[in-house]
């Protein structure tokens, strides 16, 4: 092989195509899509390398590293190599070019990240190169009637009125939970400041894919002290974001209705405040709410410690299943 190091040119991708073949996992599916011309706003340096035969050069491996919005603190980097190329250190040369061009990023950040598959060649490769898994995440699909449905209150549909509701995706308080939530199960991977309006761009908004979201209150408490009826709601305790038609039981219109088997996705979260058993407690009446006649999909990180605890039985007991593989992101221990 004559190998020969490049930037990225347009019309890299259909060559690349054409010789890669199908991706070999999700994530790579994924991450061939930020393979670009290199720039400066977002930051970002590609690189190609060529077997040159006879003269004529083809694309054979590329590799990438860029600077995120979201998650700061760390560079999403990328390599592939054409099958019947690896193990010849192509794939170890451009790891090592994207980390001379990380040492130049403007943010002054140089460590690296990516996503890999558990057993597949790129996170051998991963490995080898020094990244170690930092969080484990899965798609988990729960099944009808996973668990007993919560009582509130002293049983009554009013009871139920108080602590369960339909919110509109743009209120600002459910923006400020899902924000402060988001930050509190990624304090391995900060993903910084997030304002109101990032939240909604990133979760709420249309363009999102959110279609409708139920929340849990705490029980209404009284806005003149004890003794007084309470007419104030109560706090948000827990929420459901729907990335469907709508959450399922949470109206008849919703999507998931009644003869439907695909799950619906839905973000599943907690008041970051609340102590480890109320966000258990929390997480288990929203989630036995929402799947109790419809399944319902969850991505699912080792850090999100009490849905990991409400759902890990689920998944022990066969009431709930993984959905395709694991990912692992992996990142610089340095």
């Amino acid at each position: 092989m004559a190998i020969a190091y490049r930037e990225w040119r347009e019309g890299d991708d259909l060559a690349l195509l054409e010789i890669w073949g199908g991706p070999e996992t999700v994530q790579a599916g994924q991450f061939r899509g930020t393979l670009s011309p290199s720039g400066n706003s977002p930051w970002r340096r590609c690189i190609v390398a060529e077997d040159v035969v006879d003269g004529v050069a083809i694309p054979v491996a590329a590799a990438v590293v860029h600077e995120a919005s979201l998650h700061p603190e760390r560079l999403w980097a990328y390599v592939e190599v054409a099958r019947d190329h690896r193990r010849a250190g192509l794939g170890s040369t451009l790891l090592t070019m994207l980390r001379h061009e990380a040492a130049q990023a403007p943010s002054g950040v140089s460590k690296l990240r990516c996503k890999v598959e558990p057993g597949t060649p790129g996170a051998a490769f991963a490995e080898a190169a020094g990244l170690a898994p930092i969080q484990r995440s899965r798609l988990v699909v729960v099944d009808p009637a996973p668990l007993k449905l919560p009582v509130f209150g002293d049983g009554s549909e009013s009871a139920a009125t108080d602590q369960v509701e339909d919110l509109a995706t743009g209120s600002v308080e459910l923006s400020d939970v899902v924000g402060r939530y988001y930050t509190a199960v990624h304090g391995w991977d900060s993903p910084g400041e997030l304002s109101v309006a990032a939240v909604q761009r990133l979760f709420l908004d249309d363009l999102s894919g959110a279609h409708g979201a139920i929340v849990l209150r705490a029980p209404k408490a009284s806005a003149f002290g004890h003794g007084i009826a309470a007419s104030r709601k109560g706090r948000l305790e827990g929420f459901a974001i729907s990335y469907a038609q709508g959450i399922p039981g949470a109206d008849a219109d919703s999507a998931g209705a009644a003869g439907s088997s695909e799950p619906t996705e839905v973000f599943l979260g907690h008041e970051p405040k609340l102590d480890a058993d109320q966000a258990r407690a929390a997480v288990r009446d929203l989630l036995a709410l929402i799947a109790y006649q419809h399944p319902v999909m969850l991505e699912l990180d080792d850090a999100m410690t009490a849905l990991h605890a409400v759902v890990e039985p689920l998944l022990e007991s066969g009431k709930a299943h993984v959905q395709g593989s694991e990912t692992l992101v992996v990142s610089d221990q340095a």
